[in-house]
């Protein structure tokens, strides 16, 4: 006999270990006269290692042998070994069969019996083979844990429902587990599609006929039971749930008196029968709608995978694509990651393209049609299958659940109750019921349950309601609903924590924009739309959602008549969200001041103080924004005067803080760090109070980012990296987007680059142009590039950084009054001295100049001037040259000294310094320095210590 003949048939001999015997040659497995049912992949997994004990059997090996040609993650091996060894009692009474080699593989390490005993009969009748199982007409994408775990259980378990919406692929999945399982069962397996079975009653009749039994009794159970009383039957009962209660006692009968037949059943909803063990079937899972995929990365999703393979199958070559990619994400997201919908989408592909078909995915129960021929007809179209979910629900399940489809999301038991009208009281079992028949998704958050529709049966059960004619009524309730709790959130804004409180009230973003959609719509309510409008201001800003408060609260403005005195409070909110939703927008400065005066005026006349410090503050920010600083102080002072004597220490802390930032820009510091530090006292007595919330921003992160920079000033470059740091970690969990770019903008940007603490700055605004891109802030997006452009010019890259530089600030447009641009101009000059462009950078520093002088921004004047005084020297070398740039920056150095800031001053004396080479330069230079008690590291005062130490 050749070597592999013989190799080949002692692979097949009898193995024997404890009291099993395996039989490879008959896919066997045998504990005394008892056979153990295992699965064909279990079996494999099994003999792979029994036939080499004691040898190392890799991962790989295994899932090669047992999944050949197809991919599967390693976690359903873990599955099929864990199921061995229970099947095995690996580890009972001290018997060990399969050890583990954490991260290699697995070893067989019983002792091995007698190998020739052959195969004893497994009984004395012989079995009658039956499969009736439909084919598995495309491969089974996304499921294979679940078939594994199904797979391990069903023969321990002996009776298991398979649980979900229609259309999730319980069929697939079971079918699936069926044939992994087929050898296993000596007299077959028998599938039983229930959907044709009308009556109830005849559901014995139906597994008779699938048996091919012919029984002539009346009660057909007790012959059903009889006959697979001997014999080792899989049943695999398909759609059992519009028959679910004949189901459930079939079912009961069988489990109980043929303990050799196996159950495995497919419903929307568990049979409740004795010894059933359910699983529900998960969606398949597809991307978040948050993230922005490659195809690579999101074909690493089931539902991806399967949309691509089933698109491809129907024709074209479809390929995916990089930039399909995120409508591919999307289509699979909307649809749930239900698989009927996903091939029914794919199917399209070939008539629209992915970006069409997922613009047209609201018309879904119309576009998803079209399914296989050879599929059911309750499979055949979206709609189809819908139908026959619904048209199964008595008529008090289906009126409720067609007025949960106008919710738009999650929803609470509370507003389900509130929109069920008079259903209410039986609303709490209806919903019970429906989450059963996986009509209702539920997900608890701690211990609080949140409710929602997969958005294809939300869909379709909305125009259910409106063939109903109840559209308009559940509307009105759903609208007033959300009225009602964005008034307790606005309520709540300024006493309960940033991160409680949105944790609590984001969730409602979804119904509060249906809400407002009907309010306003031509059906709707407009006096509740304003309504809406006017509470749902904090959650927009919270979110950081301003295009969305701006369109809501013109569209309110514009619905009210501003010379009713009734809705005047109504105009004076509205007035001061549109001047929040204006405040951070290119290019509205002239409306934003529009809007904040007209929210001032009104609120000066109703006298109403909360609404006159908004206005005062909303308006305050603009004259910031745009450069007015001296007008911005006199407004920081109005505010302050009103508050003045206040109880309420939030009032007290804002008027300190905004006196603090004004005075900064100023450029008196030493002024704005006793207003700010005040403001931050203030803020640690009254930590339990939500603080500022009226006026949107978290004052002490805010705060903070301001200190910093005037620390930096005043010579403290450490405190203030170390400041800059804290901010960032402290603004992170607040959730506010406009928070943590302005933290990142006016804070951890531009000190690090004072620091010269290149890496810093360069991580500093990568994470600032994503947060901007991801949030949609475009003036902080321009303000990154812009300084991401100065990072590369310090770093070498000279000509592409100015080139990036040159272009953001012609892009910039308004957005250049904007305060923070200042000291991009300054840079922008710096950087054109750098590349050989003087005259230029000269030109740009002095319109910079003159602009301060205009505004009284003077908190960078003497940076301009030191820059001026560097641009004036690269003009030349004669003393007259020498002179001009001296005299710029000995400007520079009285101007800094005027206002206590040493970081400024430093820079201008070692520019002093190299400019004059000389001992009272340098002696100068030393006082500067030697006035300093930190800040040793950083690029400044290392100039400096190589300026003197070149001059001793």
């Amino acid at each position: 006999m050749a070597i592999p003949e013989r190799r080949a048939e002692e692979a097949l001999r009898t193995v024997s270990f404890g009291p099993f015997r395996l039989f490879p040659a008959q896919q066997l497995l045998r504990e005394g006269e008892r056979q153990v049912i295992l699965g064909s992949r279990a079996l494999e997994i099994l003999i792979a290692l029994a036939q080499r004990p004691g040898d190392l059997v890799t991962k790989e090996e295994l899932i090669a042998r047992a999944w050949p040609d197809t991919f599967v993650d390693e976690s359903n091996l873990r599955v099929h070994i864990a199921g061995l060894r229970r099947a095995l009692r690996d580890g009972e009474d001290g018997a060990r069969y399969i050890a583990t080699v954490p991260g290699r593989g697995y070893r067989f390490v019983a002792p091995l019996g007698p190998t020739d005993t052959p195969p004893p009969p497994v009984r004395t009748s012989p079995p009658i083979r039956r499969s009736t199982l439909p084919g598995l007409l495309t491969r089974v994408i996304g499921r294979e844990t679940i078939v594994a775990t199904l797979c391990e259980q069903l023969p321990q378990r002996r009776f298991v429902t398979l649980v979900g919406p229609g259309g999730i692929g319980k069929t697939t999945v079971a079918v699936a587990v069926a044939r992994e399982l087929a050898a296993a069962y000596p007299d077959g397996v028998v599938f039983l599609d229930l959907a044709p079975v009308s009556d109830p009653a005849l559901m014995p009749s139906a597994l008779a006929t699938a048996l091919g039994l012919s029984i002539a009794s009346d009660n057909r159970v007790p012959g059903l039971v009889a006959h697979l009383r001997e014999r080792q039957t899989l049943l695999l009962l398909d759609s059992c749930e519009h028959v679910v209660e004949a189901a459930a006692a079939l079912t009961e009968a069988i489990h109980a008196g043929a303990p050799g037949a196996h159950i495995l059943a497919t419903s929307r909803e568990p049979l409740r029968a004795a010894g059933e063990r359910v699983h529900r079937l998960a969606p398949l899972e597809s991307p978040s709608g948050s993230q922005r995929l490659t195809a690579g990365e999101a074909l690493a999703f089931p539902g991806v995978q399967l949309f691509v393979e089933r698109a491809a199958a129907s024709g074209g070559g479809f390929h995916l694509a990089d930039a399909d990619a995120p409508f591919v994400a999307d289509i699979c997201r909307r649809l749930d990651g239900i698989a009927l919908a996903i091939e029914l989408a794919a199917g399209r592909v070939d008539a629209f393209g992915v970006r069409d078909l997922a613009a047209r995915l609201d018309d879904r129960l119309r576009l998803l049609t079209g399914g296989r021929r050879t599929a059911l007809p309750r499979h055949q179209t979206l709609g189809a299958m819908l139908d026959w979910s619904y048209r199964l629900l008595p008529d008090g399940e289906q009126r409720l659940l067609r007025k949960l489809a106008v919710f738009a999301g999650d929803f609470s038991l509370e507003a389900a109750l509130a929109v069920a009208g008079d259903d209410a009281p039986r609303t709490v079992e209806l919903i019970a019921i429906l989450v059963a028949k996986s009509l209702i998704a539920a997900e608890f958050h701690g211990d609080i349950a949140q409710y929602r529709l997969l958005d294809s049966t939300r869909l379709y059960c909305g125009e259910k309601l409106r063939e109903a004619h109840e559209l308009a009524e559940v509307s009105r309730r759903h609208a007033e609903y959300y009225r009602a709790v964005l008034a307790t959130a606005e309520a709540e804004h300024e006493t309960r924590p940033a991160g409680e409180w949105l944790a609590a009230y984001s969730r409602h973003i979804d119904n509060l924009r249906s809400a407002l959609h009907w309010a306003f719509g031509t059906d709707g309510d407009r006096a509740l739309g304003i309504a809406l409008a006017t509470v749902a201001v904090p959650l927009w800003v919270q979110l950081s959602l301003m295009g969305e408060c701006r369109i809501w609260s013109e569209r309110a403005l514009a619905c009210l008549d501003s010379d009713d005195p009734a809705a005047a409070p109504a105009r004076m909110q509205l007035s001061a969200s549109l001047g929040w939703s204006l405040m951070f927008a290119v290019g509205a400065a002239r409306a934003t001041r529009v809007a904040w005066t007209e929210a001032l005026q009104r609120a000066e006349r109703l006298d109403d103080t909360d609404y006159r410090l908004r206005a005062l503050w909303g308006l305050w920010v603009d004259r910031l924004n745009n450069g007015q600083l001296d007008a911005a102080l006199d407004l920081a002072q109005q505010f302050a005067a009103i508050v003045a004597g206040s109880p309420n220490p939030i009032d007290l802390m804002i008027a300190d803080r905004i006196m603090g930032t004004s005075l900064h820009f100023l450029g008196d510091q030493r002024r704005a760090r006793h207003h700010i530090e005040s403001m931050l006292e203030r803020y640690a007595a009254a930590a339990d109070q939500r603080l500022g919330a009226r006026f949107q921003f978290d004052q002490q992160v805010t705060a903070h980012y301001f200190q910093a920079r005037i620390l930096w000033l005043l010579g403290f470059a450490d405190q203030a990296a170390r400041l800059v740091e804290a901010n960032i970690q402290e603004a992170r969990p607040i959730g506010n987007a406009l928070s943590l770019g302005s933290v990142l903008g006016q804070g951890a940007c531009p000190i690090a680059l004072l620091r010269g603490d290149l890496d810093a700055a360069e991580r500093y605004g990568a994470m600032l142009l994503d947060h901007a891109g991801g949030h949609a802030l475009r003036i902080w997006q321009g303000w990154a590039r812009c300084f991401n452009a100065v990072v590369a010019v310090r770093r070498g890259d000279v000509a592409s950084g100015l080139r990036a530089l040159r272009h953001e600030v012609d892009a910039a447009g308004e957005a250049l009054l904007l305060p923070r641009y200042l000291f991009l101009l300054g840079e922008l000059s710096a950087c054109l001295g750098e590349a050989g462009e003087a005259p230029l950078g000269l030109r740009t520093v002095e319109g910079a100049i003159t602009r301060c002088e205009a505004s009284g921004e003077r908190w960078y004047m003497p940076e301009l001037w030191r820059i001026k005084g560097d641009l004036v020297a690269r003009g030349g070398t004669g003393e007259t040259v020498v002179s001009a740039a001296a005299a710029c920056l000995r400007r520079a150095i009285d101007l800094a000294r005027v206002q206590h800031a040493r970081g400024w001053e430093l820079r201008a004396a070692v520019g002093l310094a190299r400019l004059r080479d000389d001992a009272a330069s340098r002696a100068e230079l030393r006082d500067v320095v030697d006035a300093f008690t930190e800040g040793f590291t950083t690029a400044d005062l290392r100039a400096a210590r190589q300026v003197l130490d070149a001059g001793s």
